[in-house]
């Protein structure tokens, strides 16, 4: 939508630490998943998996930022008529992009109604995603779970659903604790602050966002992860059922978790 944001965002040295966001200009919500304490008090190591929203606006000059990163895998999680209608991540030497698409409905065809708990609707729309698009998610998984991919960065439209899923689920097998994970999460609704006053700024006549599109509740998460332990006995359990694999599941820890 429009043309992408000139300037870095103007963060401070602290608020990087604390809400690991990496102000890259032509993105709102790129953030380091590192840094939370998971199995056995291993850290998750920094500099190994990024999650973003939409990576289709960098520009040259945003390439050049994007490449001194690191990244070398890069997950779509977008829809095949999203990546159409935006364009995918620009290639460049060394890059590899994985499109995974984890099947789900739009939510156009059960839209939030205003006076309903918005968390409960977050949290059926990602129960709904689970359980139809077992085999993308698992895809997902399995590819960051391969060291050889990393540093990989997972991104869909906004950064927060489909792509908090499959952050969510991978720390959650790290061990990291739920308080931890449903924060990362809620992270995506500062991120959507920045993305609605750049599109108040580049659209003049305005954007109707419905509130689903922009808000991060934690409790959407935390309610995702209880059911979905409920229905699987574990998160574990849910990606074995998906197809992850024992041996993904102990190469994720191996490669993601600092060494004691």
């Amino acid at each position: 939508m429009g043309r992408s944001p000139r300037r870095p965002y103007r963060v401070s040295v602290d608020a990087l630490d604390e809400n690991r966001h990496i102000p890259l200009p032509a993105t709102f919500n790129f953030r380091d998943v590192g840094g939370y304490v998971g199995h056995d008090g291993r850290t998750v190591r920094r500099g190994r998996l990024y999650r973003s929203d939409s990576l289709h606006r960098l520009d040259e000059q945003d390439r050049d930022a994007f490449a001194a990163i690191g990244v070398r895998t890069v997950i779509d999680l977008r829809r095949p008529s999203e990546v159409e209608r935006d364009g995918r991540v620009p290639a460049y030497p060394g890059l590899v992009y994985q499109h995974i698409h984890p099947e789900h409905a739009d939510w156009a065809e059960t839209p939030h109604e205003e006076d309903a708990s918005l968390a409960r609707y977050l949290a059926d729309r990602y129960a709904d995603l689970a359980q139809t698009g077992t085999a993308g998610l698992a895809e997902a998984v399995g590819l960051i779970a391969d060291s050889t991919n990393a540093p990989v960065v997972v991104h869909c439209v906004a950064g927060k659903d489909r792509t908090g899923i499959v952050c969510a689920l991978t720390l959650a097998v790290l061990g990291v604790d739920d308080a931890d994970i449903v924060a990362d999460y809620a992270l995506s609704t500062e991120a959507s602050a920045r993305f609605s006053a750049w599109l108040a700024e580049t659209m003049p006549d305005g954007v109707d966002v419905p509130a689903p599109f922009l808000a991060s509740p934690a409790e959407a998460m935390q309610i995702f992860l209880d059911e979905l332990r409920a229905g699987h006995g574990s998160i574990e359990g849910y990606l074995r059922h998906a197809g992850v694999t024992d041996a993904q599941l102990a190469a994720l820890r191996e490669h993601l978790l600092d060494e004691v």
